[in-house]
């Protein structure tokens, strides 16, 4: 087999990578073995807001104006629903928050994303004595629908390869790759966390951090927005919600832990008052950059290999953007945003 890349991992980054490979008519096939489970077990949130702090996400209008078409194409492609537009609602615990939600409103790069107006909670269901701040341009991308979905579609058009990738079976010549019986101009790693075993890219400082998430089925909870407070409350439809997530350090693995899901029902406990129950309990470790910025680019001294990782908590955002920026990097030579770059770490 001939084509123009190998790409390893089919999460956000891979898929997202793909779409533009076939927006550009180049040939590709994908290895994915399924270790890696950051972008199935995502909350699929996309929100230009850091709520914590009330902060903009870096290029929130750029992502949004890339990854929302993109997601709309699959949808098509796929004949699946993916995109779910849903409102995120802050809930306020003092009026010290409420003030500086006024404050951050105010800021350029906030402005379209932040409703001035506070709302009253008419939630029963909810304790929010200090009533909620709307985030606009906000919604939910059903993660794990897409991958199913996205890896059907490769394996209908024999393009995806469910073996796990052998690193060491890798032949780098000047202007090509071999692996095998392929042989492509080009290989990008989208291997997510999966980076830490990988001998071209293992050393860049990529850190991973764990996130359990549960789903709960509350009946009488009725929210038809998205909730932040000390845990994210997701609404997935017929009762069904999502709630997470953790974020752990030391453990790298993806079990999920009895620690997290106390630690995530208390918190929900403290602004839900109804009764609920867990149906179902994820992890996934996320691929984290200690300068929260992805890590993109070229091998330093193998020329046609390339690195798609590092998107952290903001993949659905981030990914399709820096697709386009890879893509415009390898086939155009057009430098990488210097944020980005890995060539930062070297």
């Amino acid at each position: 087999m001939n084509v123009d890349y190998i790409i390893v991992g089919c999460g956000l980054a891979g898929i997202s990578f793909c779409e533009k490979l076939k927006e550009q008519d180049k040939t590709f096939v994908v290895f994915d073995d399924g270790s890696q489970q950051s972008s199935i077990v995502a909350g699929g949130l996309y929100n230009p807001v850091t709520l914590k702090r009330f902060t903009s996400v870096w290029k929130s209008e750029a992502q949004l104006e890339v990854a929302l078409p993109v997601y709309k194409k699959l949808e098509d492609k796929l004949g699946v629903s993916l995109d779910y537009k849903i409102p995120v609602k802050r809930r306020f615990t003092s009026l010290e928050e409420q003030n500086n939600w006024f404050a951050a409103s105010d800021k350029v790069g906030l402005k379209p994303f932040l409703n001035t107006s506070l709302f009253d909670n008419a939630n029963p269901k909810i304790n929010a004595d200090f009533k909620l701040g709307e985030v606009l341009q906000t919604g939910r991308l059903d993660t794990k629908q897409l991958s199913d979905s996205y890896k059907g579609y490769l394996l209908e058009h024999n393009l995806l390869v469910t073996d796990s990738f052998n690193h060491a079976d890798l032949v780098i010549e000047d202007s090509s790759v071999i692996y095998k019986t392929i042989t492509a101009k080009h290989i990008v790693f989208a291997e997510g966390f999966g980076i830490k075993q990988n001998p071209f890219f293992k050393d860049l400082p990529l850190g991973g951090t764990k996130g359990q998430l549960l789903t709960i089925h509350a009946p009488d909870l009725k929210l038809d927005y998205v909730l932040k407070s000390s845990v994210f409350v997701i609404p997935l439809g017929d009762d069904m919600y999502r709630v997470g997530s953790t974020y752990e350090q030391k453990d790298k693995t993806n079990t999920i832990t009895q620690e997290a899901r106390d630690m995530l029902l208390d918190k929900l406990k403290t602004f839900v008052d109804c009764d609920f129950q867990v149906v179902s309990q994820v992890a996934g470790v996320r691929p984290t950059v200690k300068d929260r910025k992805p890590l993109v680019g070229r091998h330093q001294t193998n020329q046609n290999v390339y690195l798609f990782n590092g998107l952290g908590s903001r993949g659905v955002m981030i990914a399709p953007f820096v697709a386009n920026q890879l893509f415009d990097f390898i086939e155009k030579n057009v430098p990488l945003d210097q944020e980005i770059d890995c060539s930062r770490f070297f």
